[in-house]
């Protein structure tokens, strides 16, 4: 995606756009369009997807103790279509939609987190495991249900997973003696780490999508500054 400046951004009650791209609630499904450049900027990508989410939550979970940063697991049970300008880029299957919101940047507040989402038989269990910066650490273990309700659930153990390619520390919730392992790498980064990773949860063996973040790394000066060549910028792009 690129970073653009406010000019760029439009909002209504249903909708959202930036710049050539945007997300449109229809009341049923989320549908998200895009236009894009692709890394590094030469190219183009195009494409929408469709998230109808079975039902949507009430829950919010406060990521530090001042409520400054908030997870909102929209829809984690969901069914998912995706089109993309490219040949053989065209699926459909189960989904997740989440979102964070924070009124401090999250490396100011943050030094590691990470996440997972894993479909059961029951719907979805969702993990966070957050470290603070001068506070306690802050996890939830929540289990999604398709009418949308919510319940706590006992997480198992943190364990560890092999680190990334750039060296970023992975964890993920799994039962005692089961070794998590990574079936599908999706985006890696010196910072952050987003991947499939196999593991068992309450006896299920199951696959989902997991995320590590390690904020202390990506807050180094010699880092930050790479960003601008992964992720083109349009200070003033307007429509």
């Amino acid at each position: 995606m690129t970073d653009r400046g406010r000019e760029a951004l439009s909002l209504t009650r249903d909708t959202m756009r930036v710049g050539p791209s945007g997300l449109k609630w229809t009341g049923d499904e989320l549908v998200i369009d895009f236009a894009e450049r692709t890394t590094p900027h030469i190219g183009t990508l195009a494409g929408e997807v469709r998230i109808r989410p079975s039902a949507i939550t009430d829950r919010e979970v406060a990521m530090t103790e001042d409520g400054a940063h908030v997870w909102r697991p929209f829809a984690p049970v969901s069914d998912i279509e995706v089109n993309i300008d490219r040949p053989g880029w065209r699926w459909s299957g189960h989904g997740y939609f989440d979102a964070n919101f924070g009124i401090r940047a999250l490396e100011a507040d943050f030094s590691y987190w990470s996440w997972g989402r894993y479909p059961t038989r029951a719907g979805a269990a969702c993990f966070y495991d957050a470290i603070p910066r001068g506070g306690p650490k802050t996890s939830a273990a929540l289990s999604f249900a398709p009418d949308g309700s919510v319940s706590e659930i006992e997480a198992p153990p943190l364990t560890p997973v092999r680190r990334s390619p750039w060296l970023v520390k992975r964890e993920t919730r799994a039962d005692a003696g089961y070794k998590p392992h990574q079936v599908l790498a999706m985006l890696d980064a010196p910072f952050y780490n987003r991947a499939v990773l196999r593991s068992k949860i309450h006896g299920e063996e199951t696959a989902g999508v997991c995320e590590a973040i390690d904020f202390d790394k990506f807050a180094s000066p010699l880092l930050k500054p790479m960003l601008a060549v992964r992720v083109p910028r349009r200070a003033r792009w307007r429509s």
